[in-house]
Order: C-alpha cells, then structure tokens, then sequence
C-alpha cells in the first residue's frame, strides 16, 4: 500500500500561483509515476500532469506553459506548482501514484480544494 498526502490549496485570486505538495509513503518502490487529476463539480476528473521516475513529464494543454510538475526522490513528494491561476481552475486537485505496467498498483490521495477568485 502507498499513502499519500496532499497539502497546499486554498483561495487565490486570478493571476496568483499556489504549490501543491503530495507526500508518499509505504510501498514506494511499487510505484513509478505520479500525476495530479482535478475535478470540478458536476465535472469528471482529469489528468492534468504527470511525471514518472525517470523525470518524464506531460501536461494537459489546458495546464501547459502555466504549471509545472516536479518531483523530489529524497522526500517521496511531487510538487505541482501553479501560476497564472485563471477561475476555470478551480477544481479539487488529486495526487495519484501508479505504477506504468501493473495497472492493479493505483493510488489517490484525499484531494485539496483548489479555489480561484475572479
């Protein structure tokens, strides 16, 4: 099992930036990549960025050029870190841990709520 502990939302105004921080513990070496989804209200819950061990990075186009995804092997905790924060980013934000070819090896943390004001 692999837990995870997702940290740093809140309220921003537009234009702001807010990290978020997702700590991982317990079977770390089944995983090998991590991802933030979001879901808004009424909405499904999508794939925003992922990074995996290798330092593989990819973004939604609607993420790409304003977040960042990064990780730190020593601290078991991948960071999402976001600028230029518009309202349609408003969203629950999820950390999730998987491993690239075992899909059985899935994790999702709590979420944090994502709140950006106009």
């Amino acid at each position: 099992q692999v837990q995870l502990v997702e940290s740093g939302g809140g309220l921003v105004q537009a234009g702001g930036s807010l990290r978020l921080s997702c700590a991982a513990s317990g079977s770390i070496d089944s995983i090998n990549a991590m991802a933030w989804y979001r879901q808004a209200p009424g909405k499904q819950r999508d794939l925003i960025a992922r990074v995996t061990n290798g330092g593989s990075t990819a973004y939604a186009d609607s993420v790409k050029g304003r977040f960042t995804i990064s990780r730190d092997n020593a601290k078991n905790t991948v960071y999402l870190q976001m600028n230029s924060l518009k309202p349609e980013d408003t969203s629950v934000y999820y950390c999730y841990a998987y491993n690239l070819w075992n899909a059985k090896l899935t994790y999702w943390g709590q979420g944090t709520q994502v709140t950006v004001s106009s």
